[in-house]
């Protein structure tokens, strides 16, 4: 199969990346900064010779646009808006100009787009688009935008041979240096992975492994198109999200934190309280109607599963260290 990752050299797009090269797939990755012999280079906002990579491919994988892991000012949610929605424009352009379009574009959107609540879960049935709730910063609704429009984008994208799916998606955790798994991790590792403001807010969730076996399973199902929520079944509170992942590092204690130091934290790692105090509780309503299976549904042995692998990079890291070092 041949794959086309336009903003294919993130987090997630690693992954994908580097799972579905092993798998046997041909990936061709669409970036910015092109660094190896499978990337094509791009703006993100134009067309160009990049588009002869999706002309004859099976999958189009859009991931593009600005992280989410940056102060939310007024310049960063701009850019955050423009890169998501002009690059999922130009992907729709190709797919519509090619003399043989792709059969599926998934296009990444994101769990954020659901309103901030305890109460109830959100499936793609029932949830509820976010944007107007109450006593929650103003700010909170421009995200809520964002992925509206970032959907719009790809929906009204004139591609009628190809099946489009917007893949709303959780944390996406995996071991990898620099991703948020790693993040929250340092945390409970020095002893500050306490509950949060209470830690009350929901944290949904998918593992690395079912995020790329879900996407697996969204191209071969012709039957599938529109929203689909890429979240584990089991989300649950921060301060049961932390504690598990504190267990899972052997770290007896978490330092809880007040809404204002998690402001201060968040300014120091030049994010957004956002990341930590939105209340996010997904639930996979789609995926598990067509039958998929998780390898990982619940948090506990998601996060052991993690930090064995962590572990094991770490040791191998160090021994390869050591190596060079000798020699």
């Amino acid at each position: 199969m041949k794959v086309v990752l336009p903003g294919g050299t993130g987090q997630v797009g690693t992954i994908l990346d580097r799972a579905l090269t092993a798998a046997g797939h041909e990936v061709t990755v669409v970036t910015r900064h092109p660094v190896r012999a499978h990337h094509i280079e791009w703006d993100g906002a134009t067309p160009g010779r990049w588009a002869e990579a999706i002309d004859g491919c099976d999958a189009v994988i859009n991931l593009a646009g600005r992280s989410v892991s940056c102060r939310y000012t007024a310049e960063n949610l701009r850019a955050m808006m423009d890169s998501r929605v002009d690059s999922t424009r130009v992907v729709g352009e190709a797919i519509a100009a090619a003399a043989r379009p792709p059969r599926v574009w998934l296009q990444m959107s994101t769990a954020t787009v659901y309103a901030h609540r305890f109460d109830a879960a959100h499936d793609e049935a029932t949830g509820v688009i976010g944007g107007s709730e109450a006593g929650v910063p103003d700010y909170w609704a421009y995200s809520v935008e964002i992925a509206k429009n970032w959907e719009r984008a790809q929906a009204e994208a004139p591609t009628p041979a190809t099946r489009k799916v917007a893949l709303r998606s959780a944390m996406v955790m995996s071991p990898d240096r620099g991703g948020v798994f790693d993040v929250l991790s340092s945390l409970a590792r020095l002893g500050l992975g306490g509950p949060v403001a209470g830690g009350a807010q929901y944290v949904s969730w998918i593992h690395d492994e079912d995020f790329v076996r879900a996407v697996e399973f969204l191209i071969a199902r012709d039957d599938l198109d529109g929203p689909v929520n890429l979240a584990a079944p089991g989300p649950l509170p921060q301060r049961a999200f932390m504690r598990a992942l504190r267990t899972a590092w052997r770290v007896p204690v978490g330092l809880p934190a007040t809404r204002r130091m998690a402001e201060l934290g968040a300014f120091a790692l030049r994010s957004d309280t956002e990341l930590l105090l939105k209340s996010r509780r997904v639930v996979p309503g789609r995926l598990h109607a067509a039958g998929f299976d998780f390898t990982h549904p619940e948090w506990d042995d998601a996060a052991a599963s993690l930090v064995r692998r962590a572990r094991e990079a770490r040791a191998t890291s160090g021994r390869t260290r050591e190596r060079d070092r000798i020699g």
